[in-house]
């Protein structure tokens, strides 16, 4: 998947977040499905660790607020980018 693509649905994702607090028992579908997503978007430790994050954002309540896609995605394409470029 491009990046374009995953910066794209992380931000619909991370909207979609935003959704429970007008629906409170959204969270109930939401979370094991933003984590379903996040495993799917990000492979290895990084997208499981990530998972985790998620659900549990999502599922506790106030905690919706936080961008945890799009976090995942500035993590992925620009932190850890720029970590491997400092390295060489």
């Amino acid at each position: 998947m491009k990046k374009s693509r995953k910066l794209i649905l992380g931000l619909i994702f991370d909207a979609l977040g935003y959704v429970s607090f007008v629906f409170p028992l959204f969270d109930v579908v939401w979370a094991p499905l933003s984590a379903y997503l996040m495993t799917k978007m990000y492979k290895g430790k990084e997208g499981k660790v990530a998972a985790v994050v998620s659900f549990i954002e999502e599922a506790l309540p106030f905690f919706d607020v936080i961008p945890t896609f799009s976090i995942m995605w500035l993590y992925t394409y620009v932190i850890k980018t720029e970590k491997s470029v400092v390295k060489t």
